[in-house]
C-alpha cells in the first residue's frame, strides 16, 4: 500500500473529509471536531472509586511478612493499598496513595530520600520506635503524624519490645504524573543520628492534637466536622487535618475535587461516599475520591485524619466544592478551602 503524501499542497486539496483524516494519520494530527469523546466536559468525571481497607486485616498480613521477610530485602515492610479500579494496581486516589507498614522489633529500616512528599499516622507502638527526619530523631507512638517532605533524608527503628505499625501516605501517583521522580539511598545506608529533640515541625504528637481539637470551635455537623489542620499546609502538595466527630451527629454531604483518603486514629463509625456505605474502625483507611459525594457519622463520636491534594488544587485554582441543601434535594457551592 502507497503511503499518502501529506505536503501543504496535497492536504490543502484534500477531495473530502475521509481523505483528509487518512492525510492526517501519517502526522500525528488528528481532527478535534471528529474526537468519539469530548477532551472537555461539564462536570469532573468519577475514575477512581470510593473503597476501604481494614486495619485488622493489614495488621494480620504485615505479621505474616514479619516472619516471611526482612527489612535487609526489602525496602519498605509495607502493603500498598491500591484502588480497586481496573487496571489500577498502585494509586489510592489519583494522587495519592496509602500503605500500611510494620518494623519488628531490633530493627532498622534503611534512610533514602525521593522527591515525593510523604507523611505517616501511627496506629500501634511502643516507646522506643522512632523516625529520622534529616539526622533529628522523632518519637513515634499511637497518634503521632510524621513528616517526611520532599528530598528529606528519613528513615526508622524500632528499640522497643513490640512490632510497631503505622499507615504511609505519599504523593507518589502525582510525581509518576509529572514525571521528576527521584530517589536516592543514603551512602552511610543508616542515616547518622545528630540527636533527639522534643519539638520539630516534622512531627505531631497526638497529646497536643488533643489539646488542640478540645480547644477548637465545634462544628460538627460541618462537611469536615470539627476540623483542624496540621501544618498550613504541613506539605506543598498534601493538606493534612485532624477531624473530630461529634457522637450521633452526621456531617455535611459534601463533593469536592480534592481526593480525600481518610485514616481512622480512634472511634469507629460509618461513611457514605457516592451512596455506598463504608463502616469503619480504628486504624482503618477509606478513600472518598474526587466529587464523590460523602458524609460521616459515629454513634460514640471519633477522631479522623484527613490527608489531601487540597493544596495542589487551591494553587492551580482547581478547588471547587458543593454541599447538599437542607432539604437534601440540591447542591450549593460553598467556598472551596477548608480551614
Amino acid at each position: 500500500m502507497n503511503r499518502m503524501v501529506s505536503s501543504p499542497a496535497s492536504l490543502s486539496k484534500a477531495p473530502d473529509l475521509e481523505t483528509l483524516y487518512q492525510m492526517l494519520a501519517p502526522l500525528s494530527v488528528g481532527a478535534g471536531w471528529a474526537k468519539p469523546t469530548p477532551s472537555l466536559w461539564p462536570a469532573p468525571h468519577k475514575t477512581f472509586l470510593p473503597a476501604h481497607w481494614s486495619y485488622e486485616q493489614g495488621k494480620a498480613a504485615l505479621d505474616a511478612a514479619g516472619r516471611l521477610i526482612d527489612t535487609k530485602l526489602a525496602e519498605r515492610r509495607n502493603l500498598i493499598l491500591a484502588n480497586p479500579l481496573e487496571g489500577n494496581t498502585y494509586a489510592t486516589a489519583r494522587t495519592l496513595i496509602a500503605a500500611y507498614q510494620m518494623i519488628l522489633p531490633g530493627e532498622k529500616a534503611r534512610s533514602h530520600r525521593h522527591t515525593p512528599n510523604a507523611l505517616r499516622l501511627i496506629v500501634d507502638a511502643e516507646p522506643g520506635t522512632y523516625t529520622v527526619v534529616d539526622g533529628e530523631k522523632l518519637p513515634m507512638l499511637p497518634g503521632d503524624v510524621l513528616l517526611t517532605p520532599n528530598w528529606r533524608w528519613h528513615g526508622h527503628g524500632n528499640d522497643g519490645a513490640a512490632a510497631a505499625y503505622w499507615i504511609d501516605f505519599l504523593d507518589a501517583p502525582l510525581i509518576q504524573l509529572l514525571e521528576p521522580m527521584f530517589l536516592e539511598q543514603h551512602p552511610d545506608t543508616y542515616e547518622p543520628i545528630k540527636g533527639s529533640v522534643s519539638n520539630s515541625p516534622m512531627w505531631f504528637p497526638w497529646t497536643e492534637t488533643q489539646k488542640r481539637l478540645a480547644a477548637t470551635s465545634k462544628t460538627p455537623a460541618a462537611a469536615y466536622a470539627t476540623s483542624i489542620a496540621l501544618g498550613d499546609p504541613a506539605m506543598e502538595t498534601i493538606g493534612l487535618a485532624m477531624m473530630e466527630l461529634a457522637p450521633a451527629i452526621s456531617t455535611q454531604t459534601l463533593r469536592t475535587t480534592v481526593n480525600n483518603v481518610y485514616a481512622v486514629v480512634e472511634g469507629a463509625g460509618e461513611s457514605e461516599i457516592d451512596e455506598q456505605k463504608i463502616e469503619w474502625n480504628r486504624g482503618d483507611v477509606f478513600v472518598a475520591p474526587s466529587w464523590r459525594p460523602h458524609s460521616h457519622r459515629s454513634e460514640r463520636g471519633a477522631v479522623l485524619l484527613r490527608v489531601s491534594d487540597e493544596p495542589v488544587m487551591s494553587k492551580l485554582n482547581l478547588l471547587r466544592a458543593q454541599v447538599k441543601s437542607e432539604a437534601g434535594a440540591d447542591w450549593e457551592w460553598v467556598a472551596a478551602k477548608s480551614k
